[in-house]
C-alpha cells in the first residue's frame, strides 16, 4: 500500500511525497507554509486523483514524460517524476489513482 510522507524543508516549508508500494516516489508537492495546509494538499490529492481529467500530461524539453495533478481551482497540487515513455507516465498516473486513495500519512 502506498503512503504519503510529509517532511519539513530547510526553508521551513512543508512538502509531501506520495510513495508507491515499491518505494518509488510517484508524486511530489510544492512547498506549503504550514503543516495543516500540507495536509489539506494531501486531502486534495486523494479527491482529485480519482478524476482522470485532473491529470495534465506533459512532455519536458528533454523529451521525457511527466504529469501534474490539478485541484478544482486549477492549481497544481503535485508533479510526477520523469518517465522515459508515455506508457510509463500512464502507469504512474494509474499508480497515483490507486495509492492516493488508500495511502496513510507519515511524518519524517
Amino acid at each position: 500500500m502506498g503512503k504519503f510522507i510529509v517532511s519539513k524543508r530547510s526553508n521551513g516549508e512543508y512538502q509531501f511525497k506520495l510513495i508507491a508500494t515499491n518505494g518509488q516516489i510517484i508524486l511530489s508537492s510544492e512547498g506549503y507554509a504550514t503543516k495543516s495546509s500540507c495536509e489539506n494538499g494531501i486531502a486534495s490529492v486523494k479527491t482529485n486523483s480519482q478524476d482522470d481529467s485532473k491529470f495534465i500530461r506533459k512532455t519536458a524539453s528533454n523529451g521525457l514524460f511527466y504529469f501534474n495533478l490539478k485541484a478544482n481551482n486549477g492549481e497544481v497540487i503535485g508533479t510526477s517524476e520523469m518517465y522515459a515513455s508515455e506508457s510509463g507516465r500512464e502507469s504512474g498516473i494509474y499508480s497515483v489513482k490507486v495509492n492516493a486513495g488508500v495511502g496513510k500519512v507519515e511524518y519524517s
